[in-house]
């Protein structure tokens, strides 16, 4: 651990663990849609599903995000 990095409970560390995955299921998303649409014939019903899925995990990141990340107003 860094000397910089502020010593974490259990449960904030438990959030850190599941932003980062999270963020990379996320990413994963955004691959296999760009993978899909890339197709000559694009599943348009997979597609959206997919999408469904990718705004879902965003609000679920954003969520998270506000818990773990300080709101500091300068």
């Amino acid at each position: 651990m860094n000397d910089d990095d502020p010593i974490l409970s259990e449960a904030e560390k438990a959030l850190h663990a599941r932003l980062k995955e999270l963020q990379q299921e996320h990413a994963d998303l955004e691959a296999s849609i760009e993978a899909l649409g890339c197709m000559p014939i694009p599943d348009q019903l997979m597609i959206a599903r997919l999408k469904r899925k990718k705004l879902s995990l965003r609000d679920e990141i954003v969520k998270i995000e506000a818990i773990v990340l300080p709101d500091i107003i300068a």
